[in-house]
């Protein structure tokens, strides 16, 4: 990233570059907001909740200070362009991304004042820097009522508690608001009572994410008496908040406000036995719901019957991601029967659960109804060789033709039989982009004739660029075909294999 010095010379300063700024005040159309529709594809590592005290001094907006005028804003236009020459960064239309630059602490000083000139901003994120924490009021201060802010992230920022208070100040006045996302933020849990009572402002809001904030219990009570005032949100994300098991069992209600729900994330959230039974009254009635991730919660395992069997009122699903949840042959039979009537289901994730294996008959069913099913992830669920036949069965017969990526790794007790009949019917899945049949790490062993199946499959499939099979050695009389196949076909499918004999 460049690090370029601000210039000073004379012949600069009397004929600076068009500014970005310039082109706002030229009045550029306005440019839709793109934070909702961005890929997360990073798991994101849970951190402990240190709690501290809102209460601390925090500084506080000047609310009474009309927005700068065009005739004021024009004079800082030069420096505001060298400020960004220097982070190497430009604004596109009206989104100013300085995600991940490195800002040091003269940067986020210099950060106010720059912000102060761009009151047609919609879009900002200061994400991935650290030393926007405890500086945060210092660098949007100077919003005020009438700011046209649609989308704040400030993911992993470091942010205090007294940033925390801060926040649930600002929040009033960005009244166009539609995404908020202050996640890895641990420390401001202990300040998510002004945040909250900020929130209640936010009507507009679309995308809240609180991802590993350092939430409790309590939390989960004071969100409640925020979402009856966002009734447009689309998107909740409260995960990897380890302390917030337990928090909804008072609050039953808590999500049935948001009827417009689209996307519901509580994975890594220690939920107890009474979450679920809270969960189990709520979850049903969010008929807009297209996405669900409930995975990583053990206790789910023996408790969430109920809850998976009333998934079935879920018809617009897309993605139910439920992987290493500890299911039991009850619970994964109640959510077999209720996957039946998920006909628009695109994402399913089982893998981790081991009763998985050997009962794949159970989801017989949904894999013959399910048009839509691009993703299917059975990873370490101990399956069978009878589990693989089965669904090289149900391939054979021209279903999951839309498939993309299947994942069957970590399954070490599937013999060369089973291989061989999943890899004789692969050819069929015309759309497979990823296949993934590693070992787990304590595993090695050779690769039998079904290898030669494998080839004869990849060959005749158009999109497939990825095939995992970490901890599988290619026996030397497999070698040159393996060789061969590479010189006779696209040179960008990768197997990912533990090389050769």
């Amino acid at each position: 990233m460049s690090q370029t010095r601000r210039k000073t010379s004379s012949s600069e300063e009397t004929k600076p570059q068009t500014s970005f700024v310039n082109k706002f005040l030229r009045g550029s159309k306005l440019r839709s907001s793109k934070a909702e529709s961005r890929k997360e594809s990073n798991d994101l590592k849970t951190t402990d909740f240190q709690p501290s005290d809102e209460t601390q001094k925090t500084p506080t907006l000047d609310t009474a200070k009309p927005l700068t005028s065009e005739m004021e804003l024009r004079p800082r236009l030069e420096k505001n362009e060298q400020f960004l020459q220097k982070l190497g960064k430009k604004a596109v239309g009206k989104c100013l991304d300085l995600n991940n630059c490195r800002l040091s602490t003269a940067d986020v000083r210099e950060m106010g004042e720059a912000l102060k000139a761009i009151p047609e901003l919609e879009e900002l994120s200061l994400s991935w820097n650290s030393k926007v924490g405890g500086n945060l009021p210092l660098i949007l201060q100077n919003f005020q009522y009438g700011s046209k802010i649609q989308t704040l992230e400030l993911v992993d920022c470091a942010l205090t508690s007294e940033d925390g208070v801060f926040v649930g100040q600002l929040l009033p006045m960005l009244q166009s608001l539609e995404v908020l996302d202050l996640s890895i933020n641990r420390n401001i849990g202990g300040s998510l009572n002004s945040i909250a009572q900020g929130l209640k402002s936010t009507s507009n809001l679309k995308v809240l994410k609180l991802h590993s904030c350092g939430l409790s219990q309590k939390s989960v009570k004071l969100l409640d008496a925020a979402f009856k005032y966002l009734g447009e949100l689309r998107n909740l994300d409260l995960s990897c908040n380890k302390e917030l098991g337990g928090g909804f069992e008072d609050s039953p209600a808590l999500l049935a406000k948001l009827e417009h729900l689209e996307v519901l994330d509580l994975h890594r959230c220690s939920l107890t036995a009474g979450d679920v039974m809270s969960l189990t009254q709520v979850i049903p009635l969010l008929s807009n719901l297209q996405e669900l991730d409930l995975s990583t919660n053990k206790y789910m395992g023996s408790s969430s019957e109920n809850l998976l069997s009333r998934l079935r009122f879920l018809p617009a699903l897309k993605s139910l991601l439920i992987n290493n949840c500890a299911l039991e042959r009850e619970t994964f039979t109640a959510l077999a029967e209720a996957s039946i009537h998920l006909p628009a289901l695109e994402v399913f994730n089982l893998s981790w659960n081991k009763c998985v294996g050997g009962n794949l008959e159970l989801l017989l069913e949904t894999l013959k109804l399910s048009m839509s099913l691009q993703v299917l992830r059975l990873s370490s669920c101990s399956l069978v060789t009878e589990d693989v036949a089965l669904l090289a069965l149900v391939i054979q017969t021209g279903h999951l033709a839309r498939l993309r990526k299947l994942d069957l790794s970590y399954n070490d007790s599937i013999c060369d039989t089973g291989w061989a009949l999943i890899c004789q019917n692969l050819g069929l899945l015309k759309e497979l982009t990823e296949l993934d049949i590693s070992l787990r790490p304590s595993t090695f062993r050779d690769c039998g004739q079904w290898f030669r199946h494998l080839l004869c499959a990849v060959a005749k499939l158009p999109e497939i660029t990825e095939i995992g099979m970490k901890r599988w050695i290619v026996p030397a009389p497999l070698e040159e075909e393996l060789e061969c196949f590479a010189q006779d076909h696209r040179s960008n499918i990768h197997f990912n294999h533990n090389g050769f004999q």
